[in-house]
């Protein structure tokens, strides 16, 4: 049956070979399907993510965190394989109900603490070390503003443009269409933003660059579901001017590399557990490590 000839049924019901590319993993109910504990490294703060837009968003934090010389906000970082169902688990459940990365545990204080969703993470992180956040005022105010604009647009680029563009087996000119409309209505929003201030939220760089970025940032920079060209992402030039200043930020590119496994194999590293694993466990030198050791 196509599109054009499809009448929703009175009762909907769960067509699995209708779900495309993510067949194995979509599904209308929560819960966990397997049995397995999470790993738990030496560091108070245990990720269990991925680097997608998403998870970068907390990589990127903790990074600059560390670039501050807060050493606090030193972390293991655990590669959670979502195509291989990691995030439904039984450990992972226990920590995120939604079955989403990334995932959180502060082992800080004497009971453990789990944070999920993304912005609610940034929020976390960036008020238990002072950073990133205004503590008051109509500056707060302002980056959370565009934060929680980050959260509720995404899913848009992400599960509506990106899928329909993308992801969907079939290409549907209206939901393209649509979320096109909408994807470049919002590129449009931070455009004109980002023409009267530096950053997203101001004169200083905040965790609502950091949730922004991956997405928009990436999408500026030709580098998401190769769709710059159509969608003219350069034609927004103070978007253009934003994405690569904060590209060029040296903590914006280790965060990015964090449970990576895409791209180059010198920008991917699987898992982290120091500061040192940068230079001595991304996958080129594993690799080089299994040849030699072979």
């Amino acid at each position: 049956m196509t599109s054009d000839d499809y009448v929703p049924p009175a009762v909907w019901a769960w067509e699995n070979e209708n779900s495309g590319k993510f067949t194995r993993f979509n599904r209308p109910i929560s819960g966990a399907t397997s049995e397995r504990q999470l790993p738990v490294g030496n560091h108070p703060l245990q990720l269990y993510s991925l680097a997608t837009q998403n998870g970068q968003k907390v990589t990127i934090l903790l990074e600059e965190l560390l670039a501050l010389g807060i050493d606090e906000a030193e972390y293991d970082a655990w590669f959670i394989d979502i195509s291989d169902g990691d995030q439904f688990t039984s450990g992972f459940v226990d920590i995120n109900p939604n079955s989403k990365i990334p995932a959180l545990v502060d082992r800080s204080g004497s009971a453990p603490v789990r944070i999920f969703e993304s912005g609610a993470i940034l929020v976390y992180l960036a008020e238990k070390f002072g950073a990133f956040l205004p503590a008051r005022g109509a500056a707060r105010a302002e980056c959370l503003s565009w934060l929680f604009w980050q959260v509720a647009s995404a899913p848009f680029l992400g599960g509506g443009f990106g899928h329909f563009y993308v992801y969907a087996p079939t290409k549907i000119e209206y939901a393209i269409d649509r979320y096109a409309l909408e994807v470049k209505r919002q590129l449009d929003v931070l455009d004109r933003r980002l023409a009267e201030s530096e950053y997203i939220a101001g004169p200083d760089y905040t965790i609502a660059d950091m949730a922004v970025w991956p997405w928009y940032g990436s999408l500026a920079r030709g580098q998401m579901y190769d769709a710059g060209e159509f969608l003219s992402v350069k034609d927004y030039r103070h978007v253009q001017r934003w994405a690569e200043m904060i590209g060029a930020r040296a903590a914006v590119g280790r965060g990015c590399m964090v449970n990576r496994t895409y791209g180059e194999p010198s920008g991917q590293l699987r898992e982290r557990h120091d500061a040192g694993d940068f230079e001595t466990r991304t996958q080129d030198k594993i690799q080089a490590s299994d040849v030699g050791s072979g």
